[in-house]
């Protein structure tokens, strides 16, 4: 499936960290960035949720709320929070439905290997629940201010 600038985003609820449910329709009516990672602890994953903890303050100031998503378990993600100390909400997948309906689970190379993994993406889902700017491919240096800028731009 393939989600473009405008499209409604598809909606989820799911184990998040700390036992909650994180259903994407609680956030109606402020802007959520919904990020896309291959695996807790990796050292891009890592790095890139440090980096979006680091200004989880200046994404509440601009109306938007951090969810990143995952195959891992919650059990998983609690223990990737606590060595980390994130500040951001961790959406666990382990089916993978919603990774696929956002279209992030793709053939990847390495090495000459193929298999099939996340694609490092991020999502910009505007207060009405359409998608308002998508980066895929995601280059975790200088992303997250990129983002915020578009998060305070979409609330401005």
């Amino acid at each position: 499936m393939t989600l473009n600038v405008g499209d409604l985003a598809p909606d989820f609820s799911l184990p998040g960290d700390g036992g909650k449910t994180i259903s994407l329709s609680d956030y109606l009516g402020k802007s959520v960035v919904l990020y896309f990672y291959p695996k807790d602890m990796t050292p891009g994953c890592t790095t890139e949720s440090i980096d979006f903890s680091e200004r989880e303050a200046a994404f509440k100031a601009a109306g938007a709320t951090v969810i990143g998503m995952s195959k891992d378990s919650a059990k998983r993600h609690d223990t990737f929070i606590a060595k980390h100390d994130l500040k951001v909400e961790l959406a666990s997948d382990e089916g993978g439905e919603v990774i696929d309906s956002y279209g992030v689970w793709v053939l990847k190379k390495l090495y000459g290997r193929e298999y099939m993994g996340i694609e490092r993406a991020t999502y910009l889902i505007d207060k009405t629940g359409k998608i308002s700017e998508i980066w895929h491919k995601v280059k975790v240096k200088g992303h997250v201010d990129d983002v915020l800028k578009s998060a305070q731009m979409l609330s401005s």
